[in-house]
């Protein structure tokens, strides 16, 4: 169906008619409209298959916690179901773990597809750029609105000022004297651009080259032309992004903290695995016995019930080990995150980012619009002093379209002299454009350095003092408008009252100059011009010094401004010349098209001739300015160890004076190897271009296409670079997609750049990256604390269960009460530990690599101690019940409970065979009577109140430890636990919620626990507040560790 476009850039127009065998005066006939869309199909874009949703859905339990937690809800599923007639528990209470365990999941998997369906919006947003119709010509006719989709290569197509490009074409002919389009989110050119009908050489050039061709999407933003379409739908310049966008889509990879908890979780599986099978090795003479005959085993005997009751445990062991609440408080935890960097004007789209921005190693950032306010302005002007041997230069501050930001250093010519009087009515006369404001920013319509030459304009006031007051009053009285959208330009409309304007020589690129013919106060005509410098010197035969007195032109003098010029050239700044003509000829009575010498206008030819023997005025240098606040950000970068590379579509020279001014490179740096043009990078070998992305520094590479930005966030992620990537227009969007962070403008951006990004900027500023950055890193360390403080929670209810089954001893907790600790009493605090406050240096510090290992060999030594501490308060606790009258003073025999030896304890399965063993009934909290109709009960029925002190013990050594995890290493004698009030509510919410099921009835049956006395209580926060002493204990070795360890090193 398709057939590879052929260069028509470089083709005359002839050729590319002959191609399709069209005619400039008739277009395609019916017939051939018709063979031509066989061949190429429509001029849309594809639209790409989404997943099903099913397959969505699947892939988000494609994670190996997700795995171990369906199996560990199977089972208990199974379970219950076994065991739900001879157990206590009936009905729904026996199903509340599973039923938990599945909910978790489903929630889960809710939130990961509705992130994914967002995913794909930048390719709807890409259709909506495409132009809806166009004039067209075929069999000979004009239609006038043809439905762009329609359109096939060969057809002849007629764009005017306004006008949306409807497919790639090349111009067959201009119909007035020039042709600009606006292309900057497709190329990131800051200025629209001239185009023209000559063919360019060479035929592979880089998009911003191909000034014969107009693009699908881009705008006419002056003049109207003829063309002929050559690529329409996936082939065309949008089409292809949309097939970047696309690749870079199914190439998007795990953030960092995906991987780590992915590792995390096949080590968990491993580790429950062995885990429980020493579990059942240990206990296999339990239910598996035999006897020896001659040496050989006989009579094996198989128990199901004991088996079953193992395997319990062994799943008990697995609801442990896994922290259930994790992908909660992670979701939560990125959720506050995202508040955070919203009140900072980062605006997070995809929650992981906020994480991923913390370890970002590489930031690439747009220059248009991202480094720069893309906004053209005046940096500063020049004219000849009193001679033509000195010069006079002029800076000027402010770097958008608001008249009011900024002014003239040291403007002292309100009473402007001749000089400076022409230089202000050249750049108010011959001039289009307006200025509007949108409510948030100031823009141009017309070309920018027009708005950019009418605010100058409007900073240097007029010579007139008592209309220079009115026009002061007017602008103090606008502030106070309803309607604040169109700015009153009074010095402008001053100059344009006073010089009326009759005619206008347009631009075009052989003369690289246009002017006006205006009626000036005293009734002579006069001609006004702007333009290319060397081009104005070239033609002017005399120079305006600063009392408006005229002298000839000579070759010291044009020498003078032509350094002028380089030298503000070198500095990034577009300059333009100022110029003007009183003698005019023929057209110094030139009054409107009636007069004779009108024909001569209507003759692009004759422009030149009348723009001759003009007398000089001065130049003025442009430029899209840097943000304020971007060279700052830069510094902050280069501290936190973060790299800039500079990607844009703009010129070279630009783009390096931009880099010298943000401080990227230092003054007078070599950018040899530094600075490279998309193409002279894509023509470097792999391993030259590898060796240069790797050297530290910043980098900028100018003139880049779509393709080279992703190929070059492609390479640094292979490099191991965390990439943030950042952007406004469809241009970026491919790169934006790939990278790990992709971070779009939210005031200049297009829709397509948001879509494909993670993160917007509200506020369009670099330095917000940087405080996104900080926040970042800050949320990573936070996570830090509760993942670790989650684990060696679990940690310890391993050992807990492991110390019962190894000692032999009945379930002192069972697995609904597990799941109860790990979802709900844990989870308030994790959450709250993501409040814990930044550390001071956190931007002094280099980016973690993305293979920094979450939990590092002394922190699992630190928290396998506390985990074994809690694993032998807990069972120990559990014994202390069963086996002592009373423990450090408090008495534990006053509710009347059966004392009994350890030995009793351990082998408690062969209760039955023991004679004369009998226990006594015993009360609990609310008065309620625990009676056993056999003694065997006592530790099945019985040990209630002994499990209850187990599950409140490891409640309340979780919250202490909660307050342990506020820091990784200082003391809570330097960090105190008010630091984080949220933490402090947070415990007491969880106790509430312990409380709970304590002592409301229902809960309490559901949860197999008792009321406990004001006793117990003192006996379950004597054994729980060791976890501080020993961890503060650990805390001490280890800073003491790092001290010496930094010794040894300096």
């Amino acid at each position: 169906m398709e057939k590879r476009p052929f260069p028509a850039w470089s083709w005359s127009v002839e050729q590319c008619l002959k191609e399709y065998n069209a005619k400039l005066d008739k277009g395609l006939s019916s017939y051939q409209v018709e063979k031509q869309r066989e061949k190429y199909g429509w001029n849309e874009l594809a639209k790409e298959k989404g997943k099903p949703l099913l397959r969505l859905v699947l892939e988000q339990f494609d994670d190996m916690l997700v795995k171990i937690l369906l199996v560990a809800a199977f089972v208990s599923f199974i379970l219950a179901y076994m065991h739900g007639s001879e157990s206590e528990e009936s009905g729904f209470e026996a199903y509340v773990e599973p039923f938990v365990i599945v909910l978790i999941l489903v929630l889960n998997a809710i939130v990961g597809v509705w992130q994914e369906t967002n995913a794909e919006k930048a390719l709807e947003a890409l259709k909506e750029m495409q132009c809806e119709s166009g004039k067209v010509l075929r069999d000979g006719y004009i239609v006038p609105d043809l439905p762009a989709r329609e359109l096939v290569p060969g057809d002849i197509v007629e764009l005017q000022v306004g006008d949306k490009v409807p497919a790639d074409m090349r111009i067959a002919a201009l119909k007035t004297s020039t042709l600009r389009l606006e292309q900057s989110a497709l190329t990131g050119e800051a200025m629209p651009v001239l185009k023209g009908t000559s063919p360019i050489f060479p035929e592979e050039c880089e998009l911003q080259a191909k000034e014969n061709m107009v693009f699908a999407g881009t705008t006419v933003v002056n003049g109207s032309c003829v063309c002929i379409v050559v690529c329409t739908g996936m082939n065309t310049e949008i089409g292809k992004i949309q097939k970047q966008i696309h690749e870079a889509s199914l190439e998007e990879s795990d953030t960092p903290l995906k991987k780590k908890l992915d590792e995390f979780g096949s080590r968990l599986t491993t580790a429950i695995g062995l885990v429980c099978l020493i579990v059942w090795l240990i206990n296999y003479k339990n239910f598996l016995s035999w006897d020896m005959v001659d040496g050989w085993p006989a009579n094996l005997r198989f128990s199901f019930e004991k088996c079953t009751y193992y395997f319990k445990i062994a799943v008990a062991l697995a609801v442990a080990a896994i922290p259930e609440g994790l992908p909660a408080v992670i979701t939560t935890s990125l959720a506050l995150g995202t508040r955070k960097m919203a009140q900072k004007n980062a605006i997070v789209r995809k929650l992981p980012s906020v994480e991923t921005l913390g370890c970002t190693t590489v930031i690439c950032s747009d220059k248009t619009g991202t480094l720069t306010t893309n906004q053209m302005s005046v940096a500063e002007f020049f004219t000849l002093g009193g001679k033509t041997t000195t010069s006079r230069i002029f800076h000027v501050e402010g770097t958008t379209y608001d008249p009011k930001d900024g002014g003239i250093v040291d403007w002292t010519c309100y009473n402007m002299d001749a000089n400076l009087q022409v230089m202000a009515e050249i750049c108010a006369v011959c001039n289009d454009a307006g200025i509007f404001c949108d409510g948030i920013l100031f823009r141009a319509t017309g070309l920018p350095t027009e708005a950019a030459l009418k605010v100058l304009v409007e900073k240097m006031g007029v010579p007139d003092a008592k209309m220079r007051n009115k026009i002061h009053d007017s602008q103090l009285a606008a502030n106070y408008l309803i309607d604040r959208s169109t700015i009153k330009l009074g010095c402008c409309e001053w100059w344009t009252k006073r010089s009326k304007r009759l005619a206008t020589l347009e631009l075009d690129t052989v003369r690289k100059s246009m002017s006006v013919i205006v009626r000036e106060p005293t009734g002579h005509n006069r001609l006004l011009v702007k333009g290319a410098v060397e081009s104005l010197v070239e033609r002017s035969t005399h120079v305006q010094l600063a009392d408006g007195s005229l002298v000839p032109m000579d070759e010291s003098c044009s020498q003078l401004l032509l350094s002028r010029n380089s030298e503000m050239s070198s500095k990034g700044l577009r300059c333009l010349g100022l110029a003007y003509k009183d003698d005019l000829g023929e057209f110094s009575d030139y009054y409107s098209e009636n007069h004779p010498a009108h024909k001569k206008l209507l003759d692009p030819a004759s422009y030149s001739s009348i723009e001759s023997d003009l007398v000089f005025v001065g130049v003025v240098g442009l430029r899209d300015p840097p943000r304020d606040e971007v060279d700052k950000a830069i510094e902050d970068c280069k501290a936190a160890g973060i790299r800039v590379m500079v990607i844009t579509g703009d010129n070279k020279s630009t783009a390096e004076a931009i880099c010298h001014e943000i401080k990227l490179f230092s003054d007078g740096e070599d950018v040899r190897g530094k600075s490279f043009t998309g193409k002279e990078f894509m023509a470097l070998s792999p391993s030259q271009q590898i060796e240069m992305l790797s050297k530290p520094g910043g980098k900028v590479f100018s003139r880049a296409e779509p393709r080279h930005k992703q190929e070059i966030v492609r390479m640094l992620k292979e490099m191991g670079e965390i990439v943030a990537m950042t952007g406004d227009g469809v241009n970026d969007a491919p790169a934006l997609k790939l990278a790990d962070i992709g971070i779009a403008m939210g005031i200049t951006g297009t829709e397509v750049a948001k879509e494909a990004s993670d993160m917007v900027l509200a506020d369009d500023n670099f330095s917000t990256i940087v405080s996104a950055v900080a926040e970042g890193r800050s949320i990573y360390n936070n996570m830090k604390a509760f993942i670790r403080y989650m684990i060696s929670s679990n940690v310890g209810e391993v050992i807990s269960i492991f110390l019962t089954a190894a000692l032999g001893l009945p379930e002192c907790m069972i697995p609904v009460q597990l799941l109860w600790v790990n979802l709900v009493t844990d989870g308030p605090p994790a959450t709250a530990l993501g409040f814990n406050p930044p550390d001071v240096g956190i931007m002094w510090k280099p980016p973690r690599k993305s293979d920094d290992a979450l939990i590092d060999s002394w922190v699992l030594f630190r928290y396998l101690t506390i985990g074994s501490y809690v694993g032998v308060a807990t069972v120990g606790i559990f014994i202390l019940w069963y086996t002592q009258a009373s423990f450090m003073g408090i008495n534990l025999v006053s509710d009347g409970h059966t004392l009994i030896e350890l030995s009793q304890l351990r082998n408690w399965g062969e209760c039955s065979t023991w004679s004369n063993f009998s226990v006594a009934p015993y009360t609990v909290g609310d008065g309620h009577l625990i009676t056993f109709s056999n003694p065997c009960d006592y530790f099945t029925i019985g040990k209630v109140k002994a499990m209850t002190l187990s599950l409140s013990v490891l409640v309340a050594i979780e919250m202490f430890n909660s307050l342990n995890a506020l820091s990784e290493d200082s003391s809570l004698l330097t960090l105190p636990p008010w630091r984080n009030t949220w933490l402090l509510v947070a415990m007491s919410v969880s106790f509430g919620l312990h409380c709970l099921i304590l002592y409301v009835p229902f809960l309490a049956n559901m949860f197999g626990v008792v009321p406990l006395s004001l006793n117990e209580w003192f006996l379950v926060i004597l054994v729980s507040i060791p976890v501080i002493l020993i961890d503060e204990t650990l805390k001490f070795f280890g800073r003491s560790r790092r001290h010496r360890v930094k010794e040894k090193t300096a």
